[in-house]
């Protein structure tokens, strides 16, 4: 896994899944990076920024993200504008104005750390095979679970269980992604830390659930 500890790129503008992907991450123009580490195969779409997060293996962001202190599994499908543990205002103080907090920004002396080490303590989890779709957002501290979707416009405030579709503000459950015995089934398997050539080999298996877990399910 590649550790990147500041990287801007101003490059030129390509849309997301025109480059063939391998063992270095592509970022493409606009992207911003601090202190993050990325798997093979990834993939960060123009105008977003990552900064403290891990990222596995095929995972992907479609474009104009913000991602902040959060692991990332592998296989990851994170659609535009997603936004992974945004920023709170300090509602119990006198003002949510950001002075009490980047007190350097207005000469106010040193920024107020304990104010964003609680965000960092919070981070989010994004299991394997997960679906974000367009304009959702993960609040800090959540957990999303292997193969779940995010419904668009979804503001998550709760843990998400595997393989369970969530929809709405805030998101609720709408219903499993598939039966629990299938679910249950690729868990077990956990297709996703089969290597490169593994997957391509039985990639056409992948098709159809039914039989994959009937083939796969007893090496597990």
């Amino acid at each position: 896994m590649q550790h990147v500890a500041q990287f801007s790129n101003r490059g030129e503008k390509s849309g997301i899944g025109q480059k063939t992907l391998g063992e270095q991450p592509v970022f493409h123009s606009d992207v911003v990076v601090y202190d993050a580490h990325f798997g093979r195969y990834v993939e960060i779409g123009a105008n977003s920024m990552i900064v403290e997060t891990v990222m596995g293996d095929y995972s992907y962001t479609a474009g104009d993200n913000q991602i902040i202190y959060a692991d990332i599994g592998k296989f990851s499908n994170i659609a535009s504008h997603v936004r992974i543990n945004p920023g709170n205002h300090p509602m119990e103080r006198v003002t949510l104005h950001h002075m009490t907090y980047r007190r350097g920004l207005y000469g106010f002396g040193p920024d107020d750390k304990d104010f964003f080490q609680w965000r960092r303590d919070h981070k989010c989890t994004i299991g394997h095979d997960t679906w974000l779709g367009h304009n959702a957002i993960i609040m800090p501290g959540v957990s999303v679970g292997d193969g779940a979707v995010v419904g668009s416009g979804a503001v998550v405030t709760k843990d998400v269980a595997p393989y369970t579709i969530v929809v709405g503000v805030p998101a609720r459950p709408m219903r499993p992604r598939f039966p629990e015995h299938v679910a249950a089934a690729l868990l077990r398997i956990a297709w996703w830390d089969w290597d490169h050539d593994t997957l391509g080999a039985r990639l056409d298996d992948m098709n159809d659930v039914e039989s994959f877990i009937r083939k796969y399910g007893a090496q597990s």
